[in-house]
């Protein structure tokens, strides 16, 4: 078993548990964690696992991407903002294609990226407490590899809500929204995961498998073309002055000053 300092990974009766572990950070996606929880999720789909939980450490699940480094990347080239974006688009497929079944146990907030990480799974368990919401926008950038996703899941008329407004979902309505699958209390989140998980240990292996695949199949070519597409808009916002402005104004709890609304006074 590979070390990683960023995910706790646990492994017990067939079931492999990974947990994001930057609390101090509120699990946000530095480049490293992103590495780690792609490699811990290949390393589950070619293990002897049957099923995969996905929790977060501290009160939140996943604040989205780290936004000091965000900073730091400003002055990136293209092709280092690409592979930035490929790795956000990498672990997302992975979730969504993954060959096991893979539980979200939703501890807290998921913001931007989060909110796909806590979605994407066969499974989404989450508190009274988890929130969902796409911030994005609120720092001049667009959760473009997401949309990709959150088309097949909402549907496009509530994918631009939630995109363009940021809207903040309790968990409760993401539910009736039909991206969380059950809400739970909060002292028997991951009881209740370990239990849906035990159910899938009686279901055979190989057929849970090729129903994965039935369903990563359907979907494979347009899915491709699509998150191509956004990982190039997601490398050409991250190129912009308003990107810039936009994280620099959250880092700094101020109000964005948007330089593209200055060019047209």
């Amino acid at each position: 078993m590979a070390h990683f300092e960023h995910i706790l990974v646990q492994s017990a009766n067939g079931v492999k548990t990974i947990t994001l572990n930057r609390p101090e950070k509120r699990n946000a996606l530095s480049p490293e964690l992103i590495n780690e929880l792609i490699a811990a999720l290949e390393e589950a789909a070619g293990g002897d696992c049957v099923a995969v939980i996905l929790t977060g450490a501290g009160p939140a699940f996943c604040a989205g991407l780290d936004v000091e480094y965000l900073v730091a990347s400003q002055s990136h080239t293209p092709q280092q903002h690409r592979r930035d974006a490929e790795k956000i688009a990498h672990v997302l497929r992975t979730l969504y294609d993954f060959p096991k079944p893979v539980i979200a146990a939703v501890n807290g907030p998921a913001i931007g990226s989060g909110v796909s990480l806590a979605t994407l799974p066969a499974f989404t368990l989450a508190t009274p407490w988890a929130r969902f919401a796409f911030n994005e926008m609120r720092m001049g950038f667009i959760p473009a590899v997401a949309a990709s996703f959150m088309l097949r899941q909402v549907g496009e008329k509530r994918t631009r809500e939630l995109l363009l407004t940021g809207k903040m979902l309790k968990a409760q309505e993401a539910m009736q929204m039909g991206l969380v699958t059950e809400v739970v209390a909060a002292e028997e989140l991951m009881q209740t995961a370990h239990s849906l998980a035990k159910t899938l240990l009686q279901n055979g292996p190989q057929a849970m498998l090729a129903l994965k695949q039935l369903f990563a199949a359907h979907s494979r070519r347009k899915l491709d073309e699509d998150i191509e597409e956004a990982i190039e808009m997601n490398v050409q916002q991250r190129m912009t002055a308003d990107f810039e402005e936009g994280v620099k104004a959250v880092l700094e709890q101020r109000r964005a000053e948007w330089p593209s609304l200055k060019h047209k006074v």
